[in-house]
């Protein structure tokens, strides 16, 4: 039971900050000036969030818009302080490769692209934080505004009334248009050219890749980045040895060639899976090794406030083409999961296991973690946690996703399929990385003040646990009667982000307490509406 004593004193916290808040909010607005990402996330910079989603057709526009919506509602939040003020530049990169497709209509190519209504309604959660829709810029090298199938985004764009540009060659681009970028440690590059504002100063950068194949593996956040890159450097996917044409050789480092030659040779006799596929094209282990440099070459530079996957549904197929058993043709299945974090590398190690594909099959990753921009290699030692549309996260299992296999061009063996799974077993000995414990009590428990606070209509509660066990979180009101259970269920040890809503609940001072093995905590929070 909850003690009188205990509560009394609790809630008279709770009136203080009240009447301090109200005090605050009396002398000017209450709209808050700048957005950032959730604090959770934020502060879990290495984990990867799945939503599950439960959309029945990917014709259903307003059933992903809806999904990007409510996601984006709890991604991006409302702050007073310390965040990207309203008026910042927000560049959202989807991947969005409108080229002259000769196959009408829109929805045998939906799948090339990331869905343009989840992309909507991910602007609508930015709009509805105070940004216009004017600040808002999509930029993607391979976009032609004139093809056939750029009506999708065209059509998006004029609704929201965001920036959207045809992204012409760099000779063809205004100086403004361009934003260039020196490459720390780079293997390929020395600068890169971005599409402004990309990599502008004080821009926002939201990475939202779609799930689908590609020759180089699945053309997931990383790969997706790749379009920031002004024509004709987007081109990473080309031959060892190939010059880049239209590329200024004083940006490229003068003996790069020479240096992935080498990496590849120490790959091979490292042995890394499919990597002595002979030849020197884009389909070799060597075209392979290109590719990946200079892709972690662009990832080494860019730091997108969010990197997200959009599973609604799957791409078999990089474009037009496809498998054999589909006439040839790209073809799109429902998956029904979205997935995100800070790290792209660790989102794309999710996503390509929940794809069907073993991760340590790819040099791609092998190459990152040399780098220092990923952490992991097996897909069961990233921190993994289940997210719901309340903005609540629970730690959760890899095997809790089901695996909706996407095959895929990459490195094909002997007497395999041209589209094919990279799911042969991977030995990860010796590559899981030991996390250090958060707490250095091991028999410590912490619930953290809630955020916002105060709020309108949700908060969310943050909560520590050593190990797993029952855990129940109570809503009291001031008169100490229970209005809610928030959670009330058995759990891992580890982080876990809780929501309340008290959209029927008025205005007032709350009590929330955590139970767990026997001990309980008990804080304050202020709903102001």
């Amino acid at each position: 039971m909850y003690s009188r004593r205990e509560f009394v004193k609790t809630a008279s916290l709770a009136t203080g900050a009240l009447a301090m808040n109200l005090q605050k909010l009396s002398g000017g607005t209450s709209a808050n000036d700048y957005f950032g990402l959730n604090d959770f996330i934020d502060n879990h910079p290495d984990a990867v969030f799945i939503l599950r989603t439960t959309v029945d057709s990917k014709t259903n526009a307003a059933a992903i818009k809806e999904v990007g919506r409510q996601l984006g509602q709890t991604l991006f939040i409302s702050k007073a302080a310390a965040g990207f003020p309203l008026s910042t530049k927000i560049a959202i990169k989807p991947n969005l490769t409108a080229w002259a497709w000769d196959i009408p209509p829109i929805e045998t190519t939906m799948g090339i692209h990331t869905d343009a209504n989840f992309v909507e309604g991910v602007i609508d959660s930015f709009k509805n934080l105070g940004v216009a829709g004017s600040s808002v810029y999509i930029r993607e090298a391979n976009y032609t505004g004139s093809q056939p199938d750029a009506v999708w985004y065209k059509d998006m764009a004029a609704r929201s009334g965001i920036n959207l540009k045809d992204c012409s060659p760099i000779d063809a681009l205004a100086p403004g248009d361009v934003q260039w970028a020196d490459v720390p440690n780079g293997v390929w590059y020395k600068s890169i050219p971005y599409l402004w504002p990309v990599h502008s100063p004080g821009s926002c950068l939201i990475n939202i890749a779609k799930l689908k194949s590609h020759s180089m593996g699945m053309t997931l956040c990383s790969k997706n980045l790749q379009g920031t890159n002004a024509r004709p450097y987007v081109a990473h996917c080309t031959a060892w040895g190939a010059t880049m044409s239209g590329v200024d050789k004083k940006n490229v480092i003068a003996d790069a060639s020479t240096t992935i030659k080498a990496n590849y040779d120490r790959h091979v006799l490292a042995t890394l899976p499919r990597w002595e596929t002979p030849g020197t094209g884009a389909s070799s282990g060597l075209g392979m090794e290109t590719h990946s440099s200079r892709c972690l070459d662009n990832n080494a530079v860019l730091q997108p406030l969010i990197n997200i996957i959009e599973g609604v549904y799957g791409r078999e197929g990089p474009f037009v083409s496809g498998p054999a058993d589909n006439n040839g043709y790209g073809r799109d299945v429902m998956v029904n999961i979205v997935i995100f974090g800070k790290n792209a590398r660790h989102v794309d190690i999710v996503g390509t296991y929940l794809a069907g594909h073993e991760p340590g099959n790819f040099g791609f990753f092998h190459m990152a973690r040399e780098r220092g921009l990923s952490k992991y290699l097996d897909p069961r030692t990233v921190p993994l946690y289940e997210w719901k549309l309340d903005g609540s996260a629970t730690l959760a299992s890899l095997d809790a996703f089901a695996r909706v296999p996407i095959r895929t061009l990459y490195l094909r063996k002997a007497g395999e399929d041209k589209y094919h799974l990279v799911n042969e077993p991977y030995d990860y000995t010796g590559t899981t990385v030991v996390r250090a414990p958060k707490y250095n009590k091991p028999d410590v428990f912490s619930i953290c003040q809630n955020y916002p606070n105060p709020f309108n209509p949700s908060t969310s509660i943050q909560y520590y646990l050593p190990s797993a066990g029952n855990v129940r979180i109570d809503i009291f009101d001031v008169r100490g009667e229970l209005v809610d259970v928030v959670v009330d269920t058995y759990m891992q040890a580890g982080d876990h982000l809780s929501s309340w809503n008290s959209e029927r609940r008025a205005s007032g001072v709350y009590i929330y307490r955590m139970l767990y093995q026997n001990t309980r905590i008990a804080k304050s929070m202020v709903l102001l509406k």
